[in-house]
């Protein structure tokens, strides 16, 4: 693993509304624990419901998890609090970046929070581009990633929804989906 000073930190955003933009950002997540990397995750929709990857993660010690949503906000009924939410999670992610402790950091879902207004794609850029350490691995997944954030990162990804088993009434897989 290069020190580093000597890294060069990228900004990944993996969008659209096909399935797997979270679950690239994970399996980018444990291959870089598994360089030895600190990684650092932050989910701003998902609730408090035990995930797969959550619990593959508490078998790292260099993997640090958040999930700090207040559930599918597609759902809301209260947008005032996703809203108040969405910002406090916003101002965490600000200071842990800030605070140099980690080598990746993912902010998942964050996307979908610019697309509801709650979260300039603009203040999340100017801080990517004046903030973020040059070294430090950054991902931000979700549909809908507003312009300024695609501008501000290095690699985009939009993933196309071809086909998907829901629309066949087949629910969410534990250990596919969740």
């Amino acid at each position: 693993m290069k020190q580093r000073e000597k890294r060069q930190g990228i900004t990944l955003v993996h969008t659209g509304d096909g399935k797997g933009k979270s679950s690239s950002a994970f399996g980018v997540a444990f291959r870089a624990a598994g360089s030895g990397f600190k990684v650092l995750v932050i989910q701003y929709i998902k609730g408090k419901w035990k995930t797969g990857e959550a619990c593959a993660a508490e078998k790292f010690d260099n993997i640090e998890w958040h999930s700090l949503g207040d559930g599918f906000t597609w759902d809301t009924k209260n947008p005032e609090q996703d809203r108040k939410t969405s910002r406090a999670i916003w101002e965490f992610s600000q200071q842990k970046i800030l605070s140099r402790e980690y080598d990746l950091v993912v902010l998942d879902e964050i996307n979908y929070c610019c697309g509801y207004g709650w979260i300039s794609g603009a203040e999340i850029a100017t801080f990517i581009r004046e903030q973020k350490p040059a070294w430090m691995h950054l991902i931000l997944t979700g549909r809908n990633a507003p312009p300024e954030v695609i501008d501000a990162a290095d690699t985009v990804t939009e993933m196309k929804m071809v086909k998907h088993a829901y629309s066949q009434g087949i629910k969410a897989q534990q250990g596919v989906e969740f």
